[in-house]
């Protein structure tokens, strides 16, 4: 059906509500509006939906919703796992609520009982939820930390990490299955609660969730010497963060906890950012500001759905607050929690760290140093979830941390999914146990450095909207395929990885290789001098990608060899463009 004709439809059909063709109405001369919204339809891909909040196919409403909900209805009832139930949790986002209790009520209409929070909750805390009840599946209505236009939708299987293969690739096609919208079915809330099939839940799986955080403490002998006298300033970005995330500090011991007032209450507009990133230096303005008046040791904010840790820490050699990249804290943590549990109680002899191909080869020196195995996935934490679930099966693996670049990581295994609560409480843990020991954080991560070598790693981000955007997204791919660069900022490529093809290529040798990792549209250059350059288009934004990353004799060493490295991929860009 040509866009024209469902922008049309509907309009007349009387299974969409009378605001919806309100909208559609207002858009009736911008030929190019209803084109972006109505030439296809909005894509259930392997992270679940992510779309512009809006009426059409190809925008995330109560329609596209109810849709996604059916195709997942129809697959767990194929899979005989109706009786489990589906947990249901969401964030600050406009229309959060309301696509969470359209997708309970869904549910339920089929015959699937909806566990639905109360009000908004972190994601590591649905992952937790989905196992904690047993559930066959779960729900999360969150398009983390997108600018406030958006909205999403994200399906987590039984495991409690999001889906993977086979059940990905399944609920996808029953998703696409669905063409007819009058065919969804749907049901009125009280009677579905009579039903049994729309239960509120709340407190008891806070309780178990905090219970759950509260074992990963390694020293709360630190805390209890010093957990007074840090000063902790943190920020939940409007977002899921603030109750859960101040609760546990105040439960472990750390009573200087300042929350920036202006980002304190949930908020879908982010009225104080553009885009409500801990990437985003914006993000820090406030915490910063907040910090130097307190004089804090540290500044910390998540993401709006609590999957991702921002951070700042003090230098107080200078006097200045250093950000922490996802890379930075992730292997803060990482080295932290294998040291410090391999002191007090030693480490299995089939333990893993587990990162993303994207992350830093920090964490490769780290897993060397401690002799541990090292695991490298496809970018997404529901791979590293898929080998905590292989570890739990098999019997043969033990997790020990897993990271990725953006932001994310996981200590313990009550989740499945980035846990931005754990690690905000496991970095205060980190800065009481160094300051018992006369350090900083920043002085924590200086000795890392020195023990284990100089990395500096980077990211330019190129958007490019609507359907044109793609395309071209499309045609820098295509291009460094047909055409894979020699050499990047004065480095040889020595290998070049592409995971769409599952090919590992020796340049000097010719010898091709397996990846060992499932398809992926993504390239990755092994440059000299121990440097890398990766090219992948964003999951869940319209962009694409250049990661990269050097290693250097000095902190300062680092960054000329990245400065270096970053203008050429601009120019690469540039060149592509």
């Amino acid at each position: 059906m040509e866009y024209r004709e469902s922008y049309e439809e509907w309009l007349k059909n009387p299974y969409f509500d009378d605001a919806t063709k309100e909208e559609l109405r207002s858009i009736a001369d911008d030929d190019n509006e209803i084109k972006e919204r109505f030439y296809k339809e909005l894509e259930f891909g392997t992270a679940g939906l992510r779309g512009v909040i809006g009426a059409g196919t190809n925008r995330m409403n109560i329609y596209t919703v109810r849709k996604a909900t059916q195709g997942l209805a129809n697959y767990i009832i194929k899979n005989n796992g109706q009786a489990k139930g589906v947990a249901i949790a969401y964030d600050s986002r406009r229309m959060s609520p309301e696509f969470a209790d359209e997708a309970a009520r869904c549910l339920a209409a089929n015959g699937i009982k909806a566990y639905i929070f109360e009000s908004l909750r972190p994601t590591p805390e649905l992952s937790y939820a989905v196992r904690r009840l047993g559930a066959i599946a779960g729900i999360n209505i969150t398009a983390s930390h997108n600018p406030p236009e958006y909205n999403g939708y994200k399906v987590y299987w039984e495991d409690g990490a999001q889906i993977t293969p086979p059940h990905d690739k399944g609920i996808m096609d029953e998703v696409k299955a669905v063409t007819d919208y009058n065919t969804v079915k749907t049901m009125d809330r009280e009677e579905a609660k009579k039903a049994g099939l729309y239960e509120v839940i709340g407190q008891e799986v806070d309780d178990g969730y905090i219970a759950e955080l509260k074992k990963q403490v390694i020293h709360q002998d630190s805390i209890n010497a010093v957990g007074r006298d840090l000063k902790i300033v943190y920020s939940p970005l409007h977002g899921t963060g603030n109750i859960p995330a101040r609760r546990i500090l105040k439960e472990l011991g750390f009573t200087n906890v300042y929350v920036v007032k202006e980002q304190e209450l949930p908020d879908g507009e982010f009225p104080t950012v553009s885009y409500p990133n801990p990437e985003a230096k914006e993000a820090f303005e406030l915490g910063l500001k907040l910090a130097k008046e307190v004089d804090a040791d540290l500044v910390l904010a998540t993401d709006p759905d609590a999957d991702r840790l921002g951070v700042y820490v003090k230098d107080t050699a200078s006097g200045d607050y250093k950000v922490l990249t996802g890379n930075m804290s992730g292997c803060l943590l990482a080295d932290y929690e294998i040291g410090q549990r391999k002191a007090m109680y030693g480490l299995p002899d089939d333990g893993y760290l587990i990162k993303t191909i994207v992350t830093s080869n920090l964490a490769d020196a780290i897993a060397k140093g401690y002799h541990i195995g090292l695991i490298e996935v496809l970018t997404g934490f529901k791979y590293i979830g898929q080998q905590i679930l292989k570890f739990e099966t098999t019997g043969k693996g033990s997790y020990l941390f897993g990271f990725e670049e953006s932001y994310g990581c996981l200590i313990g295994t009550h989740a499945r999914d980035k846990d931005a609560i754990v690690a905000t409480m496991a970095l205060c843990e980190a800065a009481a146990y160094y300051r018992t020991q006369g350090k900083t954080l920043w002085d924590a991560m200086l000795d890392m450095y020195e023990k284990y070598g100089y990395y500096k790693d980077d990211i330019q981000s190129i958007t490019l909207k609507g359907i044109e955007g793609l395309n071209k997204i499309q045609k820098i791919m295509d291009t460094l395929r047909e055409n894979p660069p020699a050499q990047i900022g004065g480095c040889q490529v020595l290998k070049a990885r592409d995971y769409k093809a599952d090919t590992i290529k020796d340049i000097r040798t010719g010898e091709v290789t397996s990846t060992g990792l499932p398809s992926s549209n993504v390239l990755y250059y092994d440059l000299s001098d121990d440097a890398w350059v990766c090219v992948r288009p964003s999951g869940t934004e319209p962009k694409v990608k250049f990661y990269y990353g050097v290693k250097g004799n000095s902190l300062e060493d680092a960054e000329e060899k990245s400065s270096k490295l970053g203008k050429e991929v601009v120019a690469m860009i540039d060149e592509l463009l």
